[in-house]
């Protein structure tokens, strides 16, 4: 069981990118799926998570009105939309898959992806 994001790169600030969490041996529709990212020299955090459903079970308040975060069952994908990026949001950004619901804990995250890199400077 993998997960894979994509979508990582290097944007000016107030720029955005989307990234993507895709899986290639199991369903995604089962699990609630999130986002955490870890910046240098930093803790890991969540920031966000979507429910099986598509509700979305919360937004860091860091990342409130510019991160967008929505399932497509068909594509089995997940999509972080990212916009007005700031320096600060520079960081590794992960999905974690968790069955049938969503955390905000770490420890709670039964799948993990490899990571992929956001830099946000000018």
């Amino acid at each position: 069981v993998q997960l894979q994001a994509s979508g990582g790169g290097l944007v000016q600030p107030g720029g955005s990118l989307t990234l993507s969490c895709a899986a290639s041996e199991f369903r995604l529709d089962g699990y609630g799926i999130a986002w955490f990212r870890q910046a240098p020299g930093k803790a890991r955090e969540g920031i966000t998570c979507i429910h099986t459903t598509g509700g979305t079970l919360y937004y860091a308040d860091s990342v409130k009105g510019r991160f967008t975060i929505s399932r497509d069952n068909a594509k089995n994908a997940v999509t972080l939309e990212m916009n007005s990026l700031k320096p600060e949001d520079t960081a590794v950004y992960y999905c974690a898959a968790r069955r049938y619901t969503c955390s905000s804990y770490r420890s709670a995250m039964n799948y993990w992806g490899k990571g992929t890199l956001v830099t946000v400077s000018s």
